[in-house]
């Protein structure tokens, strides 16, 4: 009977398979939103709106990052919980990314909240006049606390990574 629950228990991490291919279906829904972004932009550079150009390179690199974050869950984490991946001449390209661990994906994944976080308080700020005081008090405070905490969970792998000799 234990080893009957075993098998079941380790055969069941193929229930995430289904979901890390959602993840790839994600990345065309930001592949479509980069590219009705980047129309956006290049309406309002014909209409000689060069004001927004920095904003909307912004919200572009914003999307990259997000979506780049979605291919580093997707890959490490099928990696790390399903199966090897096995692509032989280019596996050695990309064996940085199926050698991530949750606590490194962590790491990365706060670092970006915390730009993307940025990127948001920063296109406010160029309309800063139209922003309530307290409301961008609160999102002042609230990109300290992503910040703090990127980078307490960056000491913390750290520490971990030297205590297991990495």
């Amino acid at each position: 009977m234990e080893r009957l629950i075993e098998r079941v228990l380790f055969a069941s991490r193929w229930l995430l398979a289904p979901l890390y291919l959602g993840l790839a279906l994600v990345l065309l829904l930001f592949v479509a939103a980069f590219f009705i972004e980047l129309a956006h932009l290049a309406e309002g550079l014909l209409a000689g709106g060069e004001a927004g150009l920095s904003l909307a390179a912004l919200r572009l690199i914003d999307l990259v990052l997000v979506a780049s974050l979605v291919v580093m869950v997707m890959i490490s984490g099928f990696e790390n919980f399903v199966a090897k991946i096995t692509l032989g001449e280019k596996q050695e390209r990309l064996s940085w990314l199926t050698e991530l661990d949750t606590g490194s994906i962590k790491v990365k994944i706060m670092g970006s909240i915390a730009v993307i976080s940025a990127i948001y308080l920063l296109e406010l700020f160029f309309d800063i006049d139209d922003v309530p005081a307290d409301k961008l008090l609160w999102l002042v405070i609230i990109q300290l606390a992503f910040v703090v905490s990127a980078l307490l969970l960056a000491v913390v792998d750290h520490l971990g990574a030297a205590r297991n000799g990495h």
